[in-house]
């Protein structure tokens, strides 16, 4: 028997997934060299950190929409060529505000990375597989960030942050070659998909219908009890991520005092419990759902582990022992993600025909969280506040976005 090609289609897309988070997270360990070198504050550092997702937020939705209307074969090459591009430039930057059009410039080109991977899951993927699908793509996004501070450590060892970038970005070009060649938007389009997997793929599918984006159509996203729970849910799970890939390195080396080596794990390892809780969480996400139902089965897990994240993250910040410390915020930055197949899983579920669109809108609420909390979290501790505070701040949003789970109802198809 061969292959299924739905399973080629997800592992190109976890590679996907691993190369945009190797180039995300590498600015976080490279922070230190960048700041020295180009005479960077902490506070103008977060803002480099951010003009990435204000960039990222504010193209996620057209970009969505995009794929939605011609496919995402040709929206996720450009996609990855742009980011790949403006990575390897960032190592050009030669000033504060060379670095922040960059990152900007950065932003703009990953937009709709995700929304697009989610549209290719709902033509590649049955119902039944949606979450674990998701659970497996976020978990080679996690595992990459897992090993990208341990392998930013060793190669800032023999060459300079600069050349680094241009390592990290060159990955991306032989990506989008071999995506645009082998990749269909649908599985009809692709000579190597049988008869009974095109069968087992379109069982249950919404028709193709149009993608024409009228007042109607936003009315019914943002008029939607459960798309604007999820993009307040994923607000304050974004925002939390955000902290861990930029400032934590900081907050374990200022307040509990590791060393190098040891943060070139401990920096590592929220990520890295992460791609454990991606897969578990997916398949948990569709075994929920089969056993009490699509709405119970994606709240249990999506609201459940959100609680328990916040829960970790409060008495992580507050235990004296440095090691235990680190290990508790370390469980809780995988708890937030357990819920990512609950959260993409119910955009699949409710999107529909624009599901390009709808996981752009809750990724997009997502980004303002992520573009907020850098910022924020420098001004706290630059208001004379330590730097336990931005952790504490991201432990009760965790809890207050698990509330969320009660308005969202998977069972009720926006479009």
């Amino acid at each position: 028997m061969a292959f299924p090609v739905r399973y080629k289609v997800l592992g190109l897309a976890v590679t996907l997934a691993g190369i945009t988070y190797l180039d995300r997270i590498c600015i976080s360990m490279a922070a230190p060299y960048i700041s020295k070198d180009l005479n960077l504050s902490d506070v103008q550092m977060g803002y480099v950190f951010s003009a990435f997702t204000l960039a990222y937020g504010l193209f996620e939705i057209p970009t969505g929409a995009w794929g939605d209307k011609v496919g995402t074969r040709s929206v996720l090459t450009r996609i990855v060529l742009w980011w790949s591009t403006f990575t390897c430039l960032t190592s050009m930057a030669f000033s504060y505000v060379s670095l922040l059009a960059t990152r900007f410039l950065f932003g703009i080109g990953e937009a709709g990375a995700w929304p697009n991977v989610a549209r290719t899951f709902s033509r590649w993927f049955p119902l039944a597989e949606r979450g674990t699908v998701q659970g497996i793509f976020f978990m080679g996004a996690h595992l990459a960030g897992g090993v990208t501070p341990w392998l930013v450590t060793k190669m800032l060892a023999v060459v300079e942050w600069r050349t680094m970038f241009v390592i990290f970005g060159s990955t991306g070009f032989l990506w989008s070659a071999v995506w645009y060649w082998w990749f269909r938007d649908e599985p009809s389009q692709h000579s190597a998909v049988t008869a009974e997997e095109r069968a087992l793929i379109e069982k249950g599918r919404p028709p193709q219908s149009s993608h024409h984006l009228d007042s109607e159509l936003w009315k019914k996203i943002f008029g939607s009890g459960t798309v604007l729970a999820l993009c307040a849910m994923y607000f304050t799970q974004s925002y939390g991520f955000m902290f861990y890939i930029t400032w934590l390195p900081r907050y374990l080396k200022t307040e509990r005092g590791f060393d190098a080596e040891a943060l070139a794990l401990l920096a590592g390892l929220p990520l890295t419990l992460s791609v454990f809780a991606d897969l578990f969480g997916g398949l948990s996400a569709d075994w929920a759902s089969r056993r009490w139902g699509l709405r119970v089965g994606r709240a249990v897990v999506g609201g459940g582990s959100l609680f328990l994240a916040g829960v970790f993250v409060v008495v992580g910040t507050n235990v004296g022992d440095p090691m235990l410390s680190a290990v508790l915020i370390a469980i809780g930055g995988g708890l937030s993600a357990f819920l990512l197949g609950a959260a993409w899983g119910t955009i699949l579920d409710v999107g529909g025909n624009h599901t390009g669109v709808v996981g752009a809108a809750m990724n997009t609420a997502g980004q303002v969280g992520a573009f907020i909390c850098p910022i924020f979290a420098s001004h706290l501790v630059s208001w004379g506040f330590s730097w336990h505070a931005p952790l504490y701040v991201t432990g009760v949003l965790y809890m207050l976005g698990a509330l969320c789970w009660m308005k969202i109802d998977p069972t009720k198809r926006v479009l």
